[in-house]
């Protein structure tokens, strides 16, 4: 038998990445290897309840009176007190949310800096793998192999002849494009400058010029191919696509057989863990679904006990994704990435209301290649939205088209290729 080899995954404190990363560990473990978490505090006793080890971080200093938080608490309360801001254009939000977010991610990471070398010395891995859109010195300074993965949509990796990242602009026309790369550059410079001198005080490398991480030895990135921007946008042969990365971890979902009886096609509505803390927006949806020729299964969120749902529909504040999605007919998603890539993996349209970050960059994506509908998240009307419902379950042959794609997808495996990379990645330095 091969030596089992160490393996340290750092996500995101947020369920997109974390989900992501579980469902590569999970590949890994099932093969005999070592899988540590240094997950943010918040994912304390989820993670070994899945079978992985934990080495959990701050993020910032703990409250002395702080109660138990639910995983990823450190973003759904920073999303909350941000979201009157999601009604502003991308261009606006540049100063009033991306900036923001990422001053947060940056005092995250210098926080957790002597957290991480501590983890690093404790568990003594063979590759670290960090799911996150900012740098960790202490990854990439540990003297191992270290993998980066983007799991938000790949204009993080930047070209000259791609939309700019965060825009949500189309491929074509380009005219918004120098406007808003211009204004990224006037919001982000003088802060990704301290970042960057800081991050060569810990001896790790400059970063690239406004990229807030360095690439890895090895990168991946999840999008299907059906998506991707790689004809405008060529990467060389250290990024490795995965079409799609579903955890296999979830449970199976105990929908009442009374809803499942009634009538109609089946929906999923879900605007992810921090999305459906706008609660206003939440309502907004349920009320233009109400008693409509629809079934509805809605992922109410942390709010959960603030949103009531209609009599043709079903929800809970946290459900099985990955199990749900196989049975609907159609999503209503706010664009994550994770959200986005599951649905194209098993097939189904998409209604699109994007709020922030890379949600935009899918919404428009999937817009434009045809396999769903982006609706202007606080602008649409009832009727508007239902026509997009209707629209996208009546086209036959769009149906066939997103059925084939899914097919595709599933068929080029994601997590055992991700997997195979990480393996080999770390055989080859025990060698």
């Amino acid at each position: 038998m091969t030596t089992p080899l160490t393996f340290l995954f750092m996500p995101e404190s947020a369920y997109g990445p974390t989900n992501n990363c579980i469902g590569i560990g999970n590949e890994l473990r099932r093969r005999g290897h070592r899988v540590v978490f240094a997950a943010e505090a918040s994912w304390a006793g989820k993670l070994a309840a899945l079978g992985f080890e934990e080495d959990l971080v701050d993020l910032a200093p703990p409250a002395e009176d702080a109660a138990e938080q639910d995983a990823g608490q450190f973003w759904k309360d920073y999303i909350n007190e941000m979201s009157p801001q999601f009604r502003r254009s991308t261009l606006e939000q540049l100063e009033t949310v991306t900036a923001p977010i990422w001053q947060a991610l940056i005092d995250g990471a210098m926080y957790c800096e002597p957290q991480l070398k501590a983890i690093i010395d404790r568990t003594k891995p063979d590759v670290i793998i960090e799911d996150n859109v900012l740098t960790f010195p202490a990854l990439l300074t540990a003297g191992v192999p270290f993998v980066r993965i983007v799991s938000c949509n790949p204009l993080e990796i930047r070209g000259d002849d791609i939309a700019p990242v965060f825009s949500g602009l189309p491929q074509e026309p380009r005219t918004e494009w120098a406007a808003f790369r211009a204004e990224y550059d006037r919001t982000h410079r003088p802060m990704w400058e301290g970042f960057s001198r800081w991050v060569q005080e810990q001896g790790a490398p400059a970063l690239p010029d406004l990229d807030f991480i360095h690439s890895g030895d090895l990168n991946l990135y999840v999008y299907p191919e059906e998506l991707d921007y790689t004809d405008e946008r060529p990467l060389d042969e250290s990024w490795i696509r995965l079409d799609s990365s579903v955890r296999q971890t979830d449970a199976e979902p105990e929908i009442p057989e009374e809803f499942l009886a009634l009538p109609g096609p089946l929906i999923y509505f879900s605007l992810g863990s921090l999305g459906s803390a706008d609660v206003d927006l939440m309502r907004s949806v349920i009320a233009a679904l109400a008693d409509r020729p629809y079934r509805v299964i809605v992922s109410k969120g942390p709010r959960h006990d603030e949103i009531e749902l209609a009599g043709n529909m079903w929800g809970a504040e946290f459900l099985p994704q990955t199990r749900i999605l196989p049975m609907v007919d159609l999503v209503i998603t706010h664009g994550g990435n994770n959200t986005t890539t599951e649905s194209m993996h098993f097939g189904k349209p998409m209604v699109l209301l994007p709020l922030f970050w890379d949600q935009y960059d899918n919404a428009q994506r999937v817009h434009e290649k045809g396999y769903g509908r982006r609706l202007s998240t606080y602008g649409f009307t009832p009727e508007e939205l239902r026509a997009a419902i209707d629209e996208q379950l009546g086209d036959a042959g769009h149906l066939a088209k997103l059925r084939a794609a899914g097919e595709s997808i599933r068929a080029r495996s994601g997590l055992q290729q991700a997997a195979d990379r990480l393996e080999a990645l770390g055989r080859e330095r025990a060698r």
